[in-house]
């Protein structure tokens, strides 16, 4: 059994969330001793993943009322908390320690060594510093309130502490543990993936990019725009995870088969790309169609969409009739394919789910029911697109919960 010699604060979890609000806490109160339990032999493993290993740390996103825009889910309820730590504090934490950022012309934020590394090091030295415990293969058991504290039994010891943090992530076991505590979980689902889709407009073309596309989920309102990328299994890029991220729930209850419409030229409908195909038969009447491609549209997949509408190599502008020039445009702005399935995102596992935000205090993430019982980060009902987000609500869900544990305890 632990039996500390100062007032102990446990988070459970070694993720971004728990790191960050136990660094935190450490600093503000040195007098608590900070324990965190993590049930594998690592911490801060999707931090070392994140962006390739490179860790998208942040999104350069200054104006909360913006930022919440990326929030399928949660997005309402953290107005406030980024009103209290957004983006250009996490960039200001970061730099005090001697970690910059850098910003991509796309917005996402990464420390400048490229490396998910540099981010690890610093948050293994500032627990050092702060004396933060960290404990490796711990699985936590069972969660007791006694006598306005905390009982954590594992499976070969126990903690008692005045207030507990959970940042599991997406934890069944965690999740489970919250049920007997009379919390509700919404059941989670992936939120970040790809599609798997077979489509001739598509085989063979695994690695070509399209700078700006329209997608849509087909009987839904849900429209998202971005890059394109398409794969050896289908569809990727931010168009797609965006889409996946908002219809995260439709897509499940569906098991992921539906249908997405895409189109390829989003600055032109049917009826201005009819236009558009028009004015190229009036004004190049002997240039070949496959060879003058949309400049937005790759030439391999121009080539690819004009096969489709059954325009071949061999075809001038002027050999294309009313009736394949409508046909063609259907194809550029609203082509239909169905998607048949799913795959995680590079090494990113993101769900939607998890502890109802009803049920929790979103200025200080001290749950409704439970005095001194704290969550952050995945464990909560709250996921993002693409781009540094997730990670954004996690550094701020912590840093709520550390300076609530901070202030409500006395020596």
């Amino acid at each position: 059994m632990a039996q500390p010699t100062k007032k102990m604060v446990v988070i459970i979890g070694g993720g971004a969330a728990g790191f960050f609000c136990a660094i935190n806490l450490a600093r503000l109160r040195p007098d608590l001793e900070v324990h965190i339990l993590e049930k594998s032999q690592q911490v801060l493993s999707k931090v070392k993943v994140s962006g390739g290993g490179r860790c998208n740390v942040t999104h350069a996103c200054f104006n909360p009322e913006e930022l919440i825009e990326n929030y399928p889910r949660g997005g309402k309820e953290l107005l406030g908390p980024f009103h209290h730590f957004q983006p250009a504090d996490t960039i200001q934490w970061f730099e005090d320690r001697g970690v910059e950022l850098h910003t991509e012309d796309d917005g996402r934020m990464f420390p400048v060594t490229n490396s998910s590394q540099t981010i690890i090091d610093c948050f293994l030295r500032e627990a050092n510093k702060y004396h933060v415990h960290i404990h490796f293969g711990v699985q936590v058991e069972s969660i007791t309130s006694v006598d306005n504290a905390w009982k954590i039994d594992c499976k070969n010891q126990t903690f008692h502490a005045i207030a507990v943090m959970m940042a599991t992530g997406s934890s069944q076991q965690a999740w489970s543990l919250l049920k007997q505590l009379g919390h509700t979980i919404i059941p989670p689902v992936p939120s970040l993936f790809t599609f798997h889709i077979r489509d001739k407009r598509i085989d063979g073309l695994m690695g070509v990019s399209i700078p700006h596309v329209q997608a849509s989920l087909m009987n839904t309102d849900l429209i998202t725009e971005g890059p394109l990328l398409i794969t050896h299994w289908g569809l990727s890029g931010p168009a797609i995870l965006k889409l996946s991220a908002w219809g995260a729930d439709v897509l499940a209850k569906k098991q992921y088969r539906a249908s997405i419409q895409i189109n390829f030229c989003p600055t032109y409908d049917s009826a201005s790309c009819i236009d558009y195909l028009r004015g190229m038969r009036n004004d190049h009447p002997k240039k070949k169609v496959v060879n003058d491609h949309f400049p937005t549209i790759p030439s391999r997949l121009w080539k690819q969409l004009c096969a489709f509408g059954n325009i071949t190599e061999n075809h001038n502008w002027a050999d294309l009739s009313n009736i394949m020039i409508e046909s063609f445009a259907e194809i550029l702005t609203s082509s239909t394919l169905s998607i048949n399935g799913k795959s995680t995102f590079k090494e990113e596992f993101v769900t939607c789910g998890g502890i109802a935000l009803n049920e929790v205090n979103m200025r200080n993430m001290e749950s409704r029911l439970h005095p001194n019982l704290y969550f952050g980060g995945e464990m909560l009902n709250i996921d993002a697109v693409t781009g540094g987000f997730n990670f954004q609500a996690a550094w701020t869900t912590g840093w709520l919960a550390a300076r609530s544990i901070a202030g409500n305890q006395t020596s």
